[in-house]
């Protein structure tokens, strides 16, 4: 057996930790191999606890001696694959039997999902910012869609990049010119995989692959066998008509054809022999792209999907079902790659829980909607049952951004809404005023369609997440919803956009002294 040299002089704490738990791993599965095949009984002395205890101790013995024999310690190399608008529900692996997305499940059958997974924003740019700063978009300064990456702001492939790393990124970036100059390396092609690979050379490498499906507008024709009307998931907050059908059919189409891009990622890694020591991330930026989702805070604009993929390190089949939030990728990134994350990053590596998925994960996640296309201040504290949301603009209907409000689901929406047909629950995004806060039940209301917050039984536990998001705000220091307002450039009612300025410049009076 060979486990390469496991001098911690070179690994981070997690990483020194992850290395030594794939080395008992590979003790483990060597001696059940070597009794299997001299069809001998054996048992460990005494109870698993004894059996662990030997093979640790093995462990240490490789430890002390210092063992390289024969193979190299390498940093791994790291792939981010962020699908653009896709909702968590909407693959195999997380349960919808009727969309096809092979790849991407047998990444999740090869590795961990995680199931409660949830993002810093449902925007599309202040969701990628925060992910690669390790911060939250008001910390950022680009918690609006557009606002660019300050120059002032270091993200992952800096920091990698001084660890040895050849960085680059495929397609779409969405961080702006002072992000784009920390790549070594950019294409818009996504078939530009392999001269990315070649160009990495003897390099650990880094790339984030940013697809541009399944965001609008669609096209009809994208796969072979496109996806029937009659068999997609309608959820309860959109109208179940044929127009929004077709509309889901054709979101399908493209899930499905960024995940047939995948598999061609998949082979070329396996051709090379990279794919044992490449992690392998991948999730979406925000929620679908249909009314009620993307550009909002119930779960099914913030939460996603996630798996992570590493043979080298993760078993196959894990499935992790406590809160996990994107803020915790980038110091997991860096501290895979052995780089020790900076403090000014708000996550906490997620290292530990690749190789264990019994450990504990967080208690809250928080999450941020500013200006997309109309403006709001909103956020959310989320537990494993709860969410609380303050809503701060309450004078109007939810803003919508605009590529939604051109779809036929809005169309549907909007028109049944005119003629009364809508259910209480569809009808809420067209409601104004709104109420200053929300509260949803996600165990007995998963679709976030009964507001709790004036019900008496439930004052405690608003009242504690209410304390809590406080002091979230406080900590990480995010600004009031009097500051840096920006005008609508869509209408809330109608969803037409009337002004084409991609980001409205603040309001004067808006302005902090």
């Amino acid at each position: 057996m060979s486990f390469g040299p496991l001098e911690q002089d070179n690994l981070t704490s997690d990483q020194f930790i992850l290395k030594g738990k794939h080395v008992v791993k590979t003790i483990q599965m060597n001696i059940f191999q070597h009794i299997n095949t001299f069809n001998a009984e054996f048992t460990f002395p005494g109870s698993i606890k004894m059996a662990r205890r030997i093979l640790y101790s093995l462990l240490i013995y490789l430890l002390l001696a210092g063992c390289t024999a024969g193979e190299e310690q390498t940093k791994p190399n790291v792939i981010v694959l962020i699908a653009d608008d896709a909702g968590y529900q909407d693959f195999g692996c997380y349960g919808n039997p009727y969309i096809r997305t092979p790849h991407i499940d047998r990444l999740a059958a090869g590795g961990l999902r995680a199931d409660n997974a949830f993002l810093t924003s449902p925007q599309c740019s202040p969701s990628r910012i925060s992910i690669l700063t390790g911060k939250y978009p008001h910390q950022t300064g680009a918690e609006d869609l557009h606002a660019p990456l300050p120059a002032t702001e270091r993200i992952i492939p800096t920091y990698l990049k001084q660890a040895g790393y050849f960085t680059g990124y495929l397609l779409k970036g969405h961080f702006g010119p002072y992000g784009e100059e920390q790549f070594d390396w950019y294409s818009r092609d996504l078939n530009d995989f392999t001269v990315f690979l070649d160009q990495s050379g003897e390099h650990p490498f880094f790339l984030w692959v940013g697809f541009t499906d399944p965001h609008r507008p669609y096209d009809k024709g994208v796969i072979a066998e496109p996806h029937s009307p009659e068999k997609v998931i309608v959820p309860p907050y959109l109208l179940d008509d044929r127009a929004t059908r077709s509309d889901l059919a054709d979101y399908y189409d493209h899930i499905t054809r960024m995940d047939n891009q995948i598999g061609q990622y998949i082979d070329i890694l396996r051709e090379r022999a990279l794919m044992e020591n490449t992690l392998l991330i991948f999730f979406s930026d925000n929620g679908a792209p249909f009314p009620r989702a993307k550009g909002t805070l119930y779960d099914s604009g913030i939460k996603t999907p996630m798996i992570f993929h590493w043979p080298s390190v993760i078993g196959e089949g894990y499935v992790y079902r406590d809160l996990v939030s994107v803020i915790d990728l980038a110091p997991t990134i860096l501290a895979a790659a052995g780089v020790e994350p900076p403090q000014i990053m708000e996550g906490r590596s997620l290292l530990n829980i690749l190789s264990d998925p019994s450990v504990t994960g967080r208690k809250f996640v928080y999450s941020e909607r500013n200006w997309h296309n109309c403006d709001e201040h909103m956020r959310s504290i989320r537990s494993e049952r709860y969410k609380f949301i303050s809503n701060a603009y309450i004078g109007f209907p939810h803003g919508t951004p605009a590529d939604i409000s051109a779809s036929p689901s809005w169309k549907s929406l909007r028109e049944a809404y005119d003629t009364g047909m809508l259910s209480p629950g569809q009808a809420l995004l067209f409601k104004a005023p709104r109420l200053p806060e929300e509260l949803y039940d996600l165990e007995n209301d998963p679709y976030e369609l009964q507001n709790l917050i004036t019900d008496p039984r439930y004052t405690e536990i608003a009242h504690e997440l209410r304390e809590n998001l406080a002091l979230w705000r406080a900590a990480t220091g995010d600004f009031s919803a009097e500051e840096r307002r920006r005008p609508d450039n869509t209408d809330r009612y109608s969803g037409i956009k009337f002004d084409q300025k991609k980001l409205p410049p603040f309001l004067p009076d808006s302005l902090s002294d």
